[in-house]
Order: structure tokens, then sequence, then C-alpha cells
């Protein structure tokens, strides 16, 4: 490890000691990184009392100690199933409880620095108290002068200087883990510091924020049981972030909830379908629902707030979960596995056959449940544990929807230990499954497909001519070996079946103009042939589309589309 890394020797040699301190000194020495910075791996008698902790909450303490840009870290991998223990991420998500504030000096230098113009001339009136403080910022409760009550975000001073340096320093133990540990060439840590570092640069933009707020008010606008407050951009800058006040009570103060006799049931409902429609729908969701983060209203509405951390899946990835969701939904495990296949990009050393055998038995634990008993959560971190298993990785965007399904799961439960999340899903699920397959989106299916179908007509004749050439002048032998005949058959019957769904679809359409035809030459003829000619029409309608939704639940039974 070349320490120019000199330059942060003495952040280097705070790090490490940090560790050494809560009872860590010996992986770090395991690692080789002590010798680096000659510091012994032993703890004086005042640091012992640190080591009959557990390793989690040692690791808690640890991050704490070393400031926002470890707890952040910490945040981030406790979405990680794949790396820790339950027992640590649970103590890693106690992270999220509040920081220590800054003054009021810093944070009155900061608004008039960033804004140009001193307090009293933005705000009528400014709570020098913060509401609440966090590892990156802190939100003080102000009025601008058109008498609007706000709420302003203020970034700690000097944070991101600090963040830098630290990434620097993470970015090298990365790389040292990465080359000299088993552990580095699985999981690839300068990747993973990589992404968090680009996560953290977002969050450090206040404007970045701003522009999701009003991305989620867009949205959810259609839902008037959900507010998103309004963002001030003329007060809001990449250090300060001014947001419309809403008056309501936070989820975090459950005794208050109940003595305003607000319905505890209905909001749970509200809450969970929100989160399913931006995960499902929307593919932007909010990527923190925690308790805090949650405001309930009069008339039984409810807030999100801090869009700080959000969630983003592609059309693929969204396919994917709905896959899965469905899967787990009808208790049909080929459809998990299958979805799970497609996640990640397996290795040679999976073994499909052997997954799909382990999540039958992970099935069967399940199947006899009512859906009302089934946790979500649970079921997706053991279908996940049983990828890590099989060395499919698990894309990020995934651990970290499992994370927030996780949060979101906990608070309902709390509001309403009665309600399944599932049975929420569920029909959602269903209604954006028959709009996967609607004439329109098979149309964009075709659209986005159409150049390359287009580059393979032109190209293919030239290719195949150049091939027989070579086979002309040269000598060669082609070798066709198949590890798996039961894969490749199950691949053809995955694209019969989308061949098939493609002529039903055609067929349907066909069947529908036909019959719009037909009824308009019936309405010429007497009464009497009309209403005959009018039935047999109908009947004729009605048996085309239950032929065709036999077909189509025909091929989702068999889970290969």
């Amino acid at each position: 490890m070349s320490i120019n890394r000199y330059k942060h020797i003495r952040r280097y040699k705070e790090i490490a000691r940090v560790f050494v301190k809560h009872g860590f000194g010996t992986v770090l020495d395991q690692l080789g990184i002590l010798k680096y910075l000659d510091i012994k791996k032993k703890t004086n008698k005042k640091e012992d009392k640190y080591i009959k902790k557990s390793i989690g909450e040692r690791l808690r303490l640890a991050l704490e100690e070393l400031g926002p840009s470890f707890i952040k870290l910490g945040q981030i991998i406790s979405t990680r199933q794949d790396l820790l223990s339950e027992d640590i991420i649970k103590e890693l998500e106690k992270l999220h409880e509040s920081a220590l504030p800054f003054s009021f000096e810093e944070a009155k230098e900061c608004i008039e620095y960033e804004l140009g113009e001193n307090l009293e001339e933005i705000f009528i009136e400014f709570d020098e108290k913060p509401l609440a403080a966090a590892s990156i910022s802190q939100v003080h409760l102000a009025k601008l002068k058109s008498g609007k009550q706000v709420v302003v975000k203020i970034q700690r001073p000097r944070i991101e200087i600090k963040i830098e340096e630290d990434m620097k320093i993470l970015k090298d133990l990365a790389w040292f883990i990465d080359t000299h540990t088993k552990y580095g060439k699985l999981y690839e840590f300068s990747t993973m510091v990589k992404e968090f570092h680009n996560t953290l640069r977002k969050e450090l933009d206040f404007r970045i924020e701003g522009e999701y707020t009003e991305k989620f008010k867009e949205n959810l606008a259609s839902n008037r049981k959900i507010v998103i407050p309004s963002v001030y951009w003329e007060c809001t800058t990449r250090s300060i972030l001014t947001l419309e006040y809403i008056e309501g009570i936070s989820l975090s103060n459950f005794e208050e909830l109940k003595d305003k006799k607000v319905d505890l049931k209905l909001i749970a409902r509200i809450i969970s379908k929100s989160i399913f429609e931006q995960i499902l729908r929307d593919g932007l969701y909010h990527g923190d629902p925690h308790p805090g983060n949650i405001k309930a209203l009069s008339d039984n509405k409810i807030a999100f707030l801090d869009f700080g951390m959000v969630g983003t899946l592609k059309e693929e990835r969204k396919r994917q979960f709905l896959k899965i969701l469905l899967g787990i939904a009808f208790k049909n495990s080929k459809l998990i596995v299958d979805a799970v296949m497609d996640l990640g990009s397996m290795t040679r050393r999976s073994d499909a056959k052997k997954l799909e055998f382990e999540i039958d038995k992970l099935r069967d634990e399940y199947i006899e449940l009512p859906l009302k008993e089934i946790k979500l959560t649970e079921i997706f971190n053991k279908i996940f544990d049983l990828s890590f298993k099989y060395n499919i990785k698990i894309p990020n965007e995934f651990t970290m929807l499992v994370k927030t399904l996780a949060t979101m799961e906990g608070v309902v439960e709390k509001l309403d230990p009665e309600l399944n999340v599932l049975e929420i899903a569920q029909p959602i699920a269903k209604k954006l499954m028959f709009r996967l397959f609607s004439p329109e989106t098979v149309k964009d299916y075709i659209k986005e497909g159409i150049f390359d179908y287009g580059n393979l007509v032109k190209e293919f004749p030239e290719l195949l001519l150049n091939f027989f050439r070579k086979m002309e002048d040269e000598d060669y032998t082609l070798n066709f070996r198949f590890k798996s005949t039961k894969e490749i058959l199950k691949r053809f019957d995955k694209i019969s079946n989308k061949i098939s769904f493609s002529i039903a679809l055609l067929s349907l359409s066909i069947i529908i103009a036909g019959f719009i035809i037909g009824f308009g030459m019936a309405a010429t003829v007497e009464t009497e042939a009309y209403i005959f000619n009018l039935s047999i029409l109908k009947i004729g309608l009605v048996a085309a589309v239950l032929m065709y939704l036999w077909l189509i639940f025909s091929i989702f039974k068999t889970g290969r589309f």
C-alpha cells in the first residue's frame, strides 16, 4: 500500500487506532495493515471494556467515532446480507439515529455564504435550535418573508473535504484488500467503495435531493392521501435545501399517534401501497422510509420526507422484481429461479439445478401458509442467501431494494401487526403484469429491438459468406458439447412461449377488429337477424378471449417467459 497516502498518514493512523481500540487489532494485523503504520495491535486496560461487547456493537461504535464518512459507509453496508451476519446488520441499522448538532453560528455563516445575503434579509424567523441533526447535515425551522414556514437543511461545515480525504483512504484500503486477500477477489471492495463514493457525492449536492423531491411530488400527485413538500429553489444551493414545512406527527412518536387517535391501520396500508407503486410503477422509490421520514397528517394523509436516499430501477430490473414477487405470491419456484438467474452474472460454478431444488424446498416451507403469515423480506433474504451460495451476484439495486422493503415492513408491522404487505403488493403486481403484455408494451419491445434485428438482417449474409469462404480455404473442425440438454430445451421452451404469446396477441387483435366490422355489418340487417348475429359475435369473442387467457395462464404456469 503506497501511503501518499503519506499525505493522509495521520488519518490512516487515527482510523487504525480506533479499530484496534474497539477490538479489531487482530483483523488489521492479519491484513498486514498495522505493520505499514507501525501500530501495536494490543489495547490498553481502559479499552478492554469494548472487547466484552458484541462484534456488531464494537463495529458500530468504531464507525460512529470515525465520523460521517464511516457512518454513511455503515449505513450502506448494512444493506449487504452477503457480507455481514444478521446480528451485525441489526446493530449497524442503529447508525440511522441522530448525530450531535453543530453551532448556530456555523449554520448562519453557511447560509449567508451560500445565499449571498444576511440571514435576517432572507428569513423573518429562524429557530437557532435545530429540529434534527444527522451525519451530513442538520435541519432548522424558519419562516420566509412571504410568511411561508419552511425547513432549512444545512450541510455540516467542511464535511466535503473530510469525506474526500476519507474516500481516498477507503479506496487505498479496498485496493489493498482486493489485492492481498481472497475476500477481496470475491467481493471486489474497490468497486463497492467506488459506488459508495458516487452515492456520497450525490448526497452532498442538495440540488439533486431537491430534484428528486419534485420528481416524487410529480409521480405521486394523483394520490390524494400522500403529500410531498415543495422546494423553494430561490433558497436552495449545493449546500442548502429549503423545503415547505409540513405540519404533522412523526411516525417515530408512536404514543402521540395513539393519543390523537390516528387511524394507524389505514396509514399502514397507504404507506405499503405507495412504496410498492413507487418500486413497480415508477422505478423510483424512497430509499429510507423509516418512521422519522414519514408524518401522519390530518384526514388520514401521510407525508414522505427526506429524499436524500432514493432507489432507482430500470424497466428490466422492475420486470425481474415483479417475477420474484409473483413467484412468492403464487408459490411458483420456477418463476423465482428464472428471475434470479436473470438478475446477476452467474459464474461457472453456479448450479441452476441445485438452486432450483433449494428454492423448491424454500417454497415447501411456505406453501401451506396463508399470505398474511408470510414475511416478504424474510423470503427475499433467504432467496438471496441461496443466490450467494451458488455464486450468483445480486445487483446492488436489489440489496438496497430489499433493505427498503425491510424498513417499510417494520414500520407497517408496528402500525398494524395484522397487515401483511404481500397482500398489498399482490394486486399491484398482477395489474402491472398484464400491463407488461399489453399491445402498447409489446409495440415498445419491438421498437427497442428493431435496430438490432435490422443490423442482424443486414450483416448476416456477409458473415455467413465469410464463414463459408474460410471453411473452403482452410481445414476446420467443429466441436459441439452440450453441458445440459435440459437447460437448452428450457431456453427453447421460453422462445416458443414468447412466439406463441405474440401470435395469440396478434390473433386476438384481428378477432376484435373482425368483431367491430361484423357488428357494423350486422346493424344493417333486420332486427331479429341483428340480435341473432350479435349473439353469435358475442359468443365468438368471449370464446376467443377465454382461449387467449388460458394460453397466457399456461405460459406463466411454466415459469418460462
